[in-house]
Order: C-alpha cells, then structure tokens, then sequence
C-alpha cells in the first residue's frame, strides 16, 4: 500500500501560516480572559473559583453570562441556564467537527474540551482536509492556555481594577461578538432577527430575572431558523462562502 504523499514546499508553507495564524487567534482571544478574571473576583468570586471555571467551563460566552447573572443579583439556576444556553452551539459544532477530524480515543476527550467558535473556525479553514486537525489543535491549545493565564492574571489584578466598567473592560467582549455578528446581517431576514431579539431581551430587562431576557431573545433566532428555506437564503449562503473564501 502506498504511503501518504511526502509534504510538498507549499503544504508545509501553508502548514506554517495556519500555525501562525493559530497563535494570532489564540494571544487575541485569550487576553480577553484578563477582563473575566477581573469581572468574577469584582462580582464575588475567589481567585480559585474564577480559575477552576475557566479551566473547566471554557467557554468565554458562557462564562461571562453566568458571572454578569450572579453579579446582578440573579440566581444561580438562572445564571447556569444562561450559560448552558451559550456554550450548547458548542454541541453543533463538536457534530460537524466529529467527521472532519475522525478521533478517537484520549484525543478524542481533548478535543472536546477544545470546541470552540475560534478551533472550530480554524479546522475549517484549510483548504487541505488533513490539516484540519491541525487547525484545531493549535488554535484551541493556544487560547485555552493564554485565556487561562489571563484568567489567573486578571483576577489577582482585581482589586487593583476596583469597578472593571472604570476601564472599560466589561465591553470588551460585548463588542468581540459585534464584530462578529455585524458581518453575518447580510439579509433582511437576519437583520430583522438580531433586531427582534434585541428589543425583546431590553423590553424584558425591567420584568425578568437576570439571564432570563437572554433566554428568551434566543428563542426568536430559534424561530427564524424553523422557517423554511428559500431561494434567497441560498444565494446568500453562496456569497458568504465567496466572501470568507477571499478573505483567505
């Protein structure tokens, strides 16, 4: 039987941009991680338990919901739920990825622990299959490691930061998902989701406990994607996919 092929100048050129790029997403996303640990110790708590649950959740969406919650005065059921919320497109993405990377085994535990939006990001990017894996791996260790030191280190910093809002660190995250978001409206369907569900999460705001209005708010992009597809929500796919392509 033949052997995999040997990798040609530009498979190991390709190879070293992705790992370029993987250590870029990880330094980035990881030091948002500095704004949770000093967001959890100001909204109560210690030290260890804002480490332990970047160590164990790591999921900055879910993290940050369930800490806003408890901060402001929510309980704890409540808070979880939100968080459960945020990380459970994690499980969309762990079915996609499942065939693309073919684990198994020790590896298999791990990269679960990994799935994330940026490794998910990144083992879709090559153009080359087989370096998937790659992708994944060393996007998602390079941030769970930084996002997990910044953690560490925001947290010790806490009290020193007094009120995190003072600098503008409770923002940061919130205008990381912008970003993301705000590329993604390019149809009058999703620009009437977002919409719909922002007013309904504020409208609720004054009625509901905290994380409850998020809760709801998710309900109405639920909704949009029960609708039946149609034949613009195809060309739209196509001219996204162009776009992502040329930005590579």
């Amino acid at each position: 039987m033949r052997g995999a092929d040997p990798p040609t100048g530009d498979s190991v050129d390709d190879r070293r941009r992705l790992i370029v790029d993987a250590l870029g997403v990880g330094a980035a996303t990881g030091a948002y991680g500095v704004s949770f640990g000093a967001i959890a110790v100001a909204s109560g708590l210690s030290v260890a338990q804002a480490c332990v649950l970047s160590l164990l959740v790591f999921t900055g969406a879910s993290q940050f919901a369930l800490v806003g919650v408890v901060a402001s005065g929510g309980a704890p059921l409540s808070g979880a739920a939100t968080a459960l919320l945020l990380g459970s497109r994690n499980t969309l993405y762990g079915l996609k990825l499942a065939g693309l990377l073919r684990l198994s085994g020790a590896r298999r535990l791990v990269a679960a622990h990994l799935v994330i939006d940026e490794s998910t990001a990144m083992a879709l990017k090559p153009k080359d299959p087989r370096n998937a894996a790659l992708g994944f791996f060393a996007t998602g260790l390079a941030v769970f490691v930084l996002w997990n030191l910044a953690t560490f280190a925001g947290a010790l910093a806490g009290n020193a930061f007094g009120d995190p809002r003072a600098y503008g660190l409770d923002a940061a995250v919130p205008a990381a998902f912008l970003a993301l978001l705000w590329p993604r409206l390019t149809t009058p369907l999703t620009r009437l989701t977002a919409l719909a569900a922002a007013g309904l999460a504020l409208g609720l705001v004054p009625l509901l406990q905290p994380g409850l209005p998020i809760i709801a708010a998710a309900g109405v992009a639920v909704l949009a994607g029960m609708r039946p597809a149609t034949p613009e929500d195809g060309r739209a796919a196509e001219s996204s996919a162009a776009d992502d392509e040329g930005d590579r």
